[in-house]
């Protein structure tokens, strides 16, 4: 079988718009099918801005080439131009061929230092033997106002791939650290469920140093689903070992909601001992096909929580919209609820109107004796935070009762 120009698709970033207006101008002015601008990421090519007819010759955003060391080598080290592909290297022809060029002119582009860092190239169907030094010398000149949007591009993207790297890590390694935190009904200390929570390396030199960066970063290297997806399978395996009263309590964005979770939780024999917590940091009702994945897990037996209540975007419209099995209110109202009457007052409004939806509150963050006293006046019935227990990597330590560890 003869080797493919084609390489592994990628993810690449969105370009300024600048450089889209440029290639457009660039490919009407050659009277050209399609202009792209590519970057070498080792020995392939990754297309990362495409104006005209790409799709004719297989290329858009993201797709990569191998050119093979000779045209590589020959691109790297100066411009080529060819307007009939029919008399060209081997090596060319190849290529040519499978992407069905007729004609070309190929410029190198540099970054800051003066090193290759890809090319910008115009691609016909047809030969076009009229192609001469001067329309060589007009997309240098496009290169000259490209590159510093080129080196902006290489900074990002490299940061980028560095991202990527560290999350693909973390999922070759079967996801991230699942630890588990109890939740207890407040009155009495015992534990009623468990929320598994991920846990990252800390170093911060080439990966996002906290949970929350981790899974935001995942998701602009197009892997926030691949990483939540791990993070849940991983803290699946636990359900069997806790005690039948004991919950299992997950986080799911919106979006993994819809794309994932269904389809594992119909395998899972003890789905009725699932709490799916959804963060209220995203629009969850505007997430096409949410409302509709919510439904098809509430058939299944599983229960819904809002995670942060107080503290994310949805406020009353989602909630009304939603209609939780559970809110768990944020740490930024519970902390120092005992002594700031506001912060009880939007406390105790929350239970009321959970209670009209068929609702039970869960206060997060408790920290002192005096907050789970204000939680259980504020009619409260459970919590969760370092005072009840904190997140430890055995799920059957985390349902020890709260009043056997403080004895």
């Amino acid at each position: 079988m003869p080797k493919t120009a084609f390489g592994p698709p990628v993810t690449v970033l969105e370009p300024d718009k600048s450089v889209s207006v440029l290639l457009d101008v660039v490919r009407r002015h050659m009277h050209m099918d399609v202009v792209l601008l590519g970057m070498w990421e080792g020995d392939l090519l990754v297309i990362q801005v495409v104006s005209g007819d790409g799709v004719s010759f297989g290329l858009a955003p993201g797709v990569t080439l191998d050119l093979g060391e000779e045209v590589r080598s020959e691109s790297q080290t100066g411009d080529t131009i060819s307007g009939d592909t029919r008399y060209v290297s081997d090596a060319i022809s190849r290529i040519a061929e499978e992407l069905g060029i007729g004609s070309y002119i190929t410029i190198r582009t540099l970054d800051a230092d003066g090193q290759p860092y890809g090319l910008l190239s115009c691609l016909a169907h047809q030969p076009r033997p009229r192609l001469h030094e001067r329309d060589r010398a007009f997309m240098v000149l496009a290169v000259e106002f490209l590159r510093d949007e080129v080196i902006d591009l290489k900074r990002v993207w490299e940061a980028r791939s560095r991202v990527s790297r560290a999350v693909c890590a973390v999922l070759d390694a079967g996801g991230p650290t699942v630890v588990f935190q109890p939740i207890v009904r407040l009155a009495t200390g015992a534990v009623v469920g468990v929320e598994a929570l991920s846990r990252f390396p800390v170093q911060c030199d080439d990966r996002p140093c906290n949970t929350e960066d981790w899974f935001a970063a995942a998701k602009v290297v197009d892997l926030g689903t691949n990483l939540e997806m791990a993070a849940i399978h991983r803290a699946l395996r636990v359900l069997p070992e806790l005690p039948a009263e004991v919950t299992l309590a997950v986080n799911a964005s919106p979006s993994v909601v819809v794309e994932g979770l269904p389809g594992v939780v119909c395998s899972l024999p003890d789905r009725g001992r699932l709490v799916v917590e959804i963060t209220e940091h995203e629009n969850c009702v505007a997430c096409p096909g949410f409302l509709a994945a919510v439904g098809c897990l509430r058939d299944h037996g599983v229960r819904i929580a809002v995670d942060d209540t107080g503290a994310g975007y949805s406020g009353l419209d989602q909630l009304l919209q939603l209609r939780p099995d559970i809110i768990k209110v944020d740490y930024v109202i519970i902390r120092g609820m005992d002594h700031d009457p506001a912060r009880r007052t939007i406390a105790v409004g929350l239970v009321r109107l959970t209670e009209e939806i068929g609702g039970t509150v869960i206060a997060e963050g408790i920290e002192t004796t005096a907050e789970r006293k204000a939680a259980i006046t504020a009619g409260i019935p459970y919590g969760q935070g370092y005072l009840l227990g904190k997140p430890t990597a055995s799920a059957s330590a985390a349902c020890v009762p709260y009043a056997t560890r403080t004895s």
